[in-house]
C-alpha cells in the first residue's frame, strides 16, 4: 500500500490551489506576472461606462426627455366639420325647402406664449434628466472605484498568505530534518504541521476574498471581467501621490462641477419655467370657426294647371365666422398656480441645501483623506520595516534554537496583520481619494 507523508498531502493541496489560480488569470501568482496585462482603473471606469446595462437604462431617459421637446412644440390640431346644416322633415314645407349642408374649421389660438413656454419647460426638463443621469454615472464611479480596490486589496492579501504558506512550508520541511536528527521532538514537529494547515486555510479563504471581488468587477461591467479583460489582472498599484488642492480651491470645484448640485439647479430652472407655463396655462384659448353652407336649388312645382306651388330659389352658398370664447369660471380657484410656487420654492431651498451639503462633504472627506494619507505614510515608513525586521530576526532565531515556534508563528502572524493592514490602509487611501475626487466634481483617478 501507498503511505503519503505530511509533506505530500501540503504538497498536493498548495497545487491543486495554485492549480485552479491559474484557471483564473487574475489570482496566478506563480506565474510571470510581468507579462502578464494589468488593468488600469481609468481603462476599467471606461469599460465600466461603455458596458454598463444600469447607465444604458439611464441614458434611455435622456432619449424621452429629448422627445418631450418635439411633443412640446406640438400646436393644437384643428378641427374639421362637416354635416347637414338644416333637412325639412314638415311634409307641406318641404317643396319650398332643401337639404342644406355645411363644412367648417376650427383652429384653437393660444394665448399667453404658452407653445414657447411649453417647449422651455421641456427644455429644462431635458437638462434636469441629463444632470440626473450624470450624477448616476458618478455614483456608479464611486461604486467601480471601490469595487477596484478591494479587488487590489484581496489580491495582494492572497499574494501575501501564499508567500506566509510558502515560508512556513519551508519552517515544516526544516523541522522534518531536525526531528529526525533529534533536534526537537515530536509534538513540536507536529505543532508546525498543524499551524501549516492553519495557513493553507487562509490561503483558500484569502483565494475565495479575491474571487469574490473579481465577481463584483463583473456586475458593474455588465460582462464577466474575463470577457472585456481577457487574460488581464487588476493593476493594483494605486497612486499615492497627495492631493496638492488648497480647501478654498476644492470648495470652488464642488460648487461649480458637482453633479448634484447641477442637478438642483437644473431642478430650480424647471421649476421656473413650470411656473411659467402654469401662469399661460391660465389664460384661455378663443376658437376661431370658419364655415361654409350650401342651400342647393329649389325647383318650381306645378300643379295640375300649370301654376306653380312653391316659392323656388337658386342656389345659395354662405361663408360663416364665429369666435368662441371660454369663460373662465373654473380660474377662480389657484390651486395649480399656488402648486407651481410651492415647487419653485423647494427647488430653490434644496439648491441652498445641497449647497451647503457638499461644501460639508468637501470638508469631512477631506479630514478622512489626510488621516488615510497619514496611517499610510506611517506604515510605509516605519511599521511594516520593524514587523519585518522582527520576523526575520525570529526565524534567525528558532533556526539557532534560541527561540521557540510559539515565539515564531506570533512574529509570522503579526507581520501578516501589520502587512493586511498596511493593505487595508491603501484600500482606505484609495476609497477616500475616489470620494474626494468626486466629492469636487472630478472623476476618479486612482
Amino acid at each position: 500500500m501507498i503511505r503519503f507523508t505530511y509533506q505530500d498531502i501540503v504538497n498536493f493541496t498548495v497545487a491543486i490551489i495554485l492549480l485552479s489560480l491559474s484557471g483564473t488569470p487574475s489570482w496566478a501568482t506563480d506565474v510571470v506576472t510581468s507579462e502578464i496585462r494589468k488593468v488600469t482603473f481609468r481603462e476599467y471606469r471606461e469599460a465600466v461606462e461603455k458596458h454598463s446595462l444600469d447607465l444604458r437604462s439611464q441614458q434611455e431617459n435622456i432619449t424621452s426627455a429629448r422627445a418631450g421637446i418635439s411633443i412640446a412644440g406640438v400646436r393644437p390640431d384643428p378641427f374639421l366639420t362637416a354635416g347637414i346644416a338644416s333637412t325639412e322633415l314638415y311634409g307641406p314645407n318641404k317643396p319650398n325647402a332643401s337639404t342644406a349642408t355645411t363644412a367648417g374649421l376650427a383652429v384653437t389660438l393660444e394665448t399667453a406664449g404658452k407653445r414657447g413656454k411649453r417647449i422651455r419647460a421641456a427644455e429644462s426638463n431635458a437638462k434636469l434628466t441629463e444632470a440626473n443621469v450624470a450624477a448616476f454615472l458618478r455614483d456608479l464611479e464611486m461604486r467601480s472605484a471601490s469595487a477596484f480596490v478591494e479587488a487590489c486589496r484581496t489580491r495582494e492579501a492572497l499574494i501575501r498568505k501564499q508567500l506566509s504558506l510558502k515560508s512556513f512550508q519551508a519552517v515544516v520541511r526544516a523541522n522534518e530534518t531536525r526531528f529526525k536528527a533529534g533536534d526537537i521532538g515530536m509534538l513540536e514537529f507536529r505543532q508546525s504541521r498543524v499551524e501549516a494547515d492553519r495557513f493553507a486555510a487562509d490561503v483558500t479563504s484569502a483565494y475565495a476574498d479575491a474571487r469574490a471581488a473579481e465577481i463584483n468587477l463583473s456586475s458593474l461591467l455588465g460582462k464577466r471581467f474575463e470577457e472585456v479583460f481577457p487574460g488581464s489582472v487588476v493593476n493594483s498599484e494605486l497612486k499615492r501621490e497627495p492631493l496638492q488642492t488648497g480647501m478654498e480651491d476644492l470648495l470652488r470645484q464642488a460648487r461649480e462641477n458637482r453633479d448634484d448640485i447641477r442637478v438642483a439647479r437644473a431642478a430650480v430652472e424647471n421649476a421656473k419655467n413650470s411656473l411659467q407655463l402654469t401662469r399661460s396655462n391660465r389664460w384661455v384659448d378663443p376658437t376661431v370657426n370658419v364655415g361654409l353652407t350650401s342651400i342647393p336649388v329649389i325647383a318650381p312645382v306645378f300643379d295640375s294647371a300649370g301654376n306653380v306651388t312653391n316659392t323656388p330659389a337658386e342656389r345659395s352658398l354662405a361663408l360663416g365666422l364665429t369666435l368662441t370664447i371660454p369663460i373662465p369660471i373654473s380660474r377662480l380657484q389657484r390651486g395649480e398656480l399656488i402648486q407651481a410656487e410651492t415647487v419653485q420654492r423647494q427647488a430653490d431651498l434644496q439648491l441652498s441645501s445641497t449647497i451647503l451639503k457638499a461644501e460639508t462633504e468637501v470638508w469631512a472627506t477631506c479630514t478622512q483623506y489626510q488621516a488615510a494619507s497619514l496611517n499610510v505614510q506611517r506604515y510605509a515608513n516605519h511599521v511594516l520595516k520593524d514587523a519585518d525586521q522582527v520576523l526575520d530576526g525570529m526565524k534567525t532565531s528558532y533556526r539557532l534554537g534560541s527561540a521557540s515556534l510559539l515565539e515564531l508563528l506570533n512574529a509570522q502572524r503579526t507581520a501578516d496583520d501589520v502587512y493586511l493592514g498596511y493593505l487595508q490602509a491603501l484600500a482606505d487611501l484609495a476609497n477616500a481619494t475616489a470620494k474626494l475626487q468626486l466629492s469636487v466634481g472630478m472623476r476618479p483617478d486612482l
